[in-house]
């Protein structure tokens, strides 16, 4: 007699989660042990944001249309109605596991209704420290209503175990992102060039560039004026996510690209596309997480801007400055130095650890003994 296969829930609502979660979901796919249940919503349905759902390839088990707006109200009002819907949806699924990823207020009501129906959650990327957003209120107290957890560093799963979580329930695996640097075909310069209807030039700059949600200052105009000024420089933008003023930041980007000929703008570029991209610029500039945890590994320089990725470990790859036109510029021309840019030839990218987290994830459910009640730890005392 077979096993019962485990249903595995995972849950996406962006177009970077996805990307990240993209080799995890092909995996609980294509397993004889695993039944992949798929959950999409938020931003993947919106046309502003590109409609990725139209990307995703593989069979979607539930829609859930949540987002309002961007503000604080609407951000929170979009809180409540996830509450609704996604407890219908554990309801009907009735999975052994949800998977989640990051730090993102949706991620709230999801996880809070797991906790309700006794599913076990599966955390990816807990532990992680980010000063300058609202996230990092939200990524620990997941990490509390979680029960297995998947780090990106070694300093990461101990901040884990910090917080009361038993060890054997903590793993270091690297950032999710680097499994796609190595699985991914990516495509040359041409194919680039032809996808993105762009020619890069002699010097190349891919911006993206989230609101500071414990900021009540939108600092994105310093960064604008510091682009405007760049000479034989071509700028890639991707928009701003669905945080409070990232409709505002996109605003200010599309003005900023239908004045500046040299610089175009993308609603989505996708993964294959996003790290196609990285092999072809000098510079990733902006406060994403991706200049941190994934750029590092095609040794280019990150200039990060402000405090929305304060506390995160850094590769000597990343110059942080402040949302100051003068330390913007600063920052790129030290970048383009011989100096920085022998400096990049040694980088290491503290984030990769393994090439195939998915299949280690995977290898971890498939033996993992589920006692849903769970005890803080307090160590070895």
């Amino acid at each position: 007699m077979k096993n019962k296969q485990k249903k595995i829930c995972v849950i996406t609502t962006t177009r970077a989660e996805y990307g990240l979660l993209y080799w995890l979901i092909k995996e609980i796919q294509k397993s004889d042990k695993f039944k992949l249940q798929l959950v999409v919503g938020g931003t993947h349905l919106l046309e502003e944001y590109g409609k990725t759902i139209n990307d995703i390839e593989f069979k979607i088990d539930k829609k859930i249309d949540f987002l309002l707006d961007d503000s604080k109200v609407g951000i929170s009002k979009s809180m409540g109605v996830l509450q609704l819907s996604i407890s219908e949806t554990f309801e009907e699924l009735q999975p052994d596991f949800v998977v989640v990823l990051g730090d993102r207020f949706e991620l709230i009501p999801i996880v809070s209704s797991a906790v309700i129906f006794n599913i076990p959650v599966v955390h990816l990327h807990g532990g992680e420290i980010t000063e300058g957003a609202v996230d990092e209120y939200f990524r620990h107290a997941i990490t509390k209503m979680s029960y297995l957890h998947f780090a990106s560093t070694k300093e990461y799963k101990n901040n884990i175990i910090q917080m009361g979580e038993n060890p054997n329930r903590v793993f270091y695996l690297g950032a999710m992102g680097i499994e796609n640097i190595y699985r991914l075909k990516l495509l040359n310069k041409k194919e680039l060039q032809k996808s993105l209807n762009f020619q890069f030039g002699k010097k190349n700059i891919l911006v993206t560039y989230h609101p500071e949600t414990l900021s009540q200052i939108n600092n994105f105009e310093e960064v604008l004026k510091a682009l405007k000024t760049l000479k034989d420089t071509k700028i890639i933008f991707t928009k701003a996510n669905s945080d409070t003023n990232g409709k505002i930041i996109n605003k200010m980007i599309e003005k900023f690209v239908i004045e500046n000929k040299n610089a175009k703008l993308y609603s989505s570029l996708g993964q294959l596309r996003y790290l196609s991209t990285l092999q072809f610029v000098d510079i990733v500039l902006g406060n994403s997480s991706s200049g941190l945890l994934e750029v590092p590994s095609f040794k280019k320089a990150t200039i990060n801007i402000g405090d929305r990725q304060k506390g995160r470990i850094k590769a000597i790859s990343v110059i942080d400055v402040k949302a100051n036109k003068k330390e913007i510029l600063k920052a790129i021309k030290l970048a383009y130095s011989k100096k920085f840019k022998k400096k990049l030839k040694n980088v290491k990218n503290p984030y990769e650890k393994s090439k195939y987290p998915s299949r280690k994830i995977l290898k971890v459910l498939e033996n993992i003994k589920v006692n849903i009640r769970k005890s803080f730890y307090k160590g070895n005392k």
